[in-house]
């Protein structure tokens, strides 16, 4: 079999740049080790950046997003000392979309089929042949029949635990990480949300956040011990906890039900360099690994997705390289300013098992001079919505 590119991963980063490329007339095959409702069936975050908005409208997969997302022009940041917003829209002109990934990604699985784009679910032993070469290909196992792709590029959507990014050398990458001493223990619950803005929380028991996924579905998260475990908790428990964390206007509200889902998701900060091996390209999880804090993680692998489609385009459009050449710079420019954010916001609302007195007095001056101070709201807007790419 052969193809244009071979796309390892049937996360929405894969399937965003597949559709993209569908639309640019550049064929692509799409390689996703579960199955379709596998994927669907995990939950992640649902906070997109401007510019990821604009990328599924450029792939034509929005409209029900327009429909059903929540755009937010604000978030609430509350602390010992109060609770103050910072305003998205005052500050940037630009909005946020609340619009769950298991959403976006069902809009890009249903566009796929329309279009007929080959997606093979259920492979095993993926394996990536001569990316160094002018004739990549691709082996793959399905159905315990051997399969083999080649194609002129190689893109790696296949997460953090997947074989692209093995498959560059260790003495060509190097890899930079920091792995936080706690993790977040988040539920899902058939509520309306406390507020129709997320919520974070910086309190003496720990991290805290509100979110939302629509108007009847509510996300919730708490700071917990990397050692703790969802059979710990109750569901009476998380939110007696959730209100323990929460300033007294907001907990008095809160209103509380069985939760559907339950988990523990650990905190780290990681990114690769380069993310380009010959004719072998990484995007998102594969190459860099953000705090949830912000959601930044599926918006920085659209930024990704928008660099490598430009530079692909242009490429079979016209023979013309830069694009592809300066991927991996491009990528990791805007890469590192994301991780800083979610660093530096991670480091002002969570509580660290070893700060001292001066810590804690420090992170809350931090956090009254962004409540006080209009330039640190813009730049924290900025942000938050998405640095332009």
């Amino acid at each position: 079999m052969r193809t244009q590119v071979v796309i390892i991963g049937g996360g929405p980063s894969g399937l965003l740049l597949g559709q993209l490329l569908h639309g640019a007339g550049i064929e692509a095959v799409v390689l996703e080790r579960k199955t379709r409702d596998y994927v669907l069936g995990r939950i992640r975050a649902g906070v997109l950046e401007r510019g990821t908005v604009n990328l599924l409208k450029q792939a034509g997969v929005d409209a029900r997003l327009r429909a059903q997302g929540l755009a937010h022009d604000g978030t609430l940041l509350a602390s010992e000392a109060g609770c103050f917003r910072v305003d998205f829209k005052k500050h940037t002109g630009e909005t946020v979309m609340v619009y769950g990934q298991t959403e976006v990604t069902r809009d890009l699985y249903d566009a796929r089929e329309s279009v007929g784009a080959r997606t093979v679910f259920e492979v095993a032993d993926v394996a990536i042949n001569g990316a160094d070469s002018d004739s990549p290909s691709v082996t793959f196992q399905q159905d315990g029949k051997g399969h083999s792709i080649s194609c002129d590029y190689v893109v790696g959507c296949d997460g953090f635990h997947g074989i692209s990014r093995k498959t560059i050398p260790e003495d060509v990458r190097r890899e930079y990480e920091k792995v936080y001493p706690f993790g977040w223990f988040g539920i899902l619950s058939e509520t309306p949300p406390v507020d129709h803005e997320l919520i974070y929380a910086n309190s003496e028991r720990g991290f805290a956040l509100c979110s939302m996924r629509n108007a009847n579905l509510s996300r919730y998260y708490v700071q917990c011990s990397m050692a703790d475990h969802v059979d710990n908790w109750s569901d009476d428990d998380f939110w007696t906890e959730l209100k323990r964390r929460l300033p007294e206007q907001f907990a008095d509200r809160l209103i509380t039900g069985p939760t559907i889902e339950k988990s523990i998701a650990p905190l780290r900060s990681f990114v690769t360099e380069p993310m380009r091996w010959g004719r072998l390209f990484l995007c998102g999880d594969a190459a860099h690994i953000v705090p949830p804090t912000g959601a930044k993680g599926l918006n920085t692998a659209a930024s990704d997705v928008h660099y490598l489609f430009q530079g692909l385009h242009a490429w079979y459009d016209s023979g013309d390289t830069e694009g592809l050449d300066h991927y991996s710079e491009r990528a990791l420019a805007r890469v590192w300013k994301a991780e800083r954010f979610s660093w530096w916001f991670s480091s002002l609302m969570h509580r660290f098992p070893d700060q001292s007195d001066f810590d804690l007095r420090m992170q809350s001056a931090e956090i009254s001079f962004l409540r006080s101070n209009d330039a640190a709201q813009k730049a924290f807007a900025e942000n938050y919505v998405g640095l332009p790419y």
